[in-house]
């Protein structure tokens, strides 16, 4: 698979989580997070950032900045979904804490 392939197929596999998160198909983010994980470490292996792949034509070029740039929007578009839902769970888990913390304060008290 050449380092070109590898940006495709991310960038498809971004816009689909893109769609998942609209839809708050958080098991669906996920998987795809781990797939696009798995394409990245093959990237990385294909074209290490010390020892560059083979060069690429303009046009190569062009595409690889375009499938970049479209991967960074889907994953600001994904972001804009997981972070009101994490902001949520924090509060969640902080009030958890705080609920514990008060619980064993007073039962110290009662000791």
């Amino acid at each position: 698979m050449t380092t070109l392939t590898l940006y495709e197929t991310m960038s498809t596999l971004s816009a689909d989580m893109a769609v998942a998160a609209r839809e708050n198909d958080w098991d669906r983010v996920t998987e795809l997070e781990g797939k696009i994980t798995r394409l990245r470490n093959d990237l990385l292996t294909l074209d290490p950032l010390e020892r560059p792949a083979a060069p690429l034509s303009d046009a190569e070029r062009r595409r690889k900045a375009e499938l970049i740039k479209k991967i960074l929007a889907d994953d600001r578009e994904v972001r804009r979904h997981t972070e009101p839902w994490l902001d949520g769970v924090r509060t969640l888990l902080g009030g958890a804490s705080r609920g514990r913390a008060m619980r064993a304060a007073y039962s110290a008290i009662a000791d």
